[in-house]
């Protein structure tokens, strides 16, 4: 029996083999992985849902700090909300950039038909499907605990979500990608203890004391916090907010394009 042809053409059982995937796909096929790595690390757990878990809790079922003008449980999920983003957006990326660069993935990535252009929008996706996850979460415990968040305000607070997502993104793009990973495990704790603490997150800028009040104002924590107050308990569009958070999110990302190294 004669053997088959010798050909020069490899063959293969799959019509689109040796093709890379059309980008959309490759930045959502990324997008999933980081949302479940993100999902199933412990450390990034606690930030992202046991701590700001135990700050409703604690708002809610105790007088202290006051909150302002508004049911207690309104004002306190409105401000957990906020910290949950930045959880995720600022701490949770900050340290897992910082990481990944130290160990070479983010330059490994950088060569597949992901690519650079791909990579950031990947984690920004991610980013949102992680705060899905932890909306769910706290929304349910708090309406449990009697949460009724204003219909009106909806729109804007998906809309002040997505711009404060963007600007912590972009701050954890610029922190995770320019420090040495030791530093940014440092910087991004501190920030996340800093902004729940003073930074007009979980208690209103208008509430601090001058002129500190107006230094609170401008920081985007208080710009997500505010925004969320105002949009889930008060019905009314954050517009002004939502603003802040982008002009943050314009500035940090256009730093991070010039300043991020893709290795150490």
């Amino acid at each position: 029996m004669s053997s088959p042809a010798p050909t020069d053409r490899p063959t293969t059982d799959h019509p689109g083999a040796g093709r890379a995937a059309p980008a959309p796909r490759r930045v959502v096929a990324q997008a999933v992985f980081e949302a479940k790595g993100l999902l199933s690390h412990g450390e990034q757990l606690l930030v992202s849902v046991v701590l700001p878990l135990m700050a409703l809790l604690g708002l809610a079922l105790t007088d202290i700090p006051s909150l302002g003008e508004g049911e207690r449980i309104d004002l306190a999920t409105a401000g957990v909300l906020a910290l949950a983003v930045i959880s995720t957006a600022l701490t949770g990326q900050a340290i897992l950039l910082g990481f990944e660069r130290r160990w070479g993935v983010l330059r490994m990535l950088g060569t597949t038909p992901l690519g650079r252009g791909g990579l950031l929008p990947a984690k920004a996706l991610s980013v949102l499907a992680v705060v899905a996850v932890q909306f769910v979460v706290l929304g349910t415990v708090a309406a449990v605990l009697g949460w009724r968040p204003d219909p009106a305000g909806i729109p804007g607070a998906l809309l002040v979500t997505l711009a404060g997502t963007l600007a912590f993104a972009s701050l954890a793009a610029l922190i995770g990608g320019t420090l040495r990973a030791e530093g940014v495990l440092a910087v991004a704790n501190l920030l996340w203890v800093l902004l729940a603490a003073l930074g007009g997150v979980l208690v209103s800028a208008d509430r601090y004391p001058a002129p500190w009040d107006t230094v609170v104002s401008l920081l985007p924590s208080a710009a997500l916090g505010d925004g969320m107050r105002a949009a889930l308990v008060h019905g009314a569009f954050p517009a002004l907010e939502i603003l802040v958070l982008l002009v943050w999110a314009g500035a940090a990302s256009a730093l991070a394009g010039r300043l991020l190294r893709w290795s150490d």
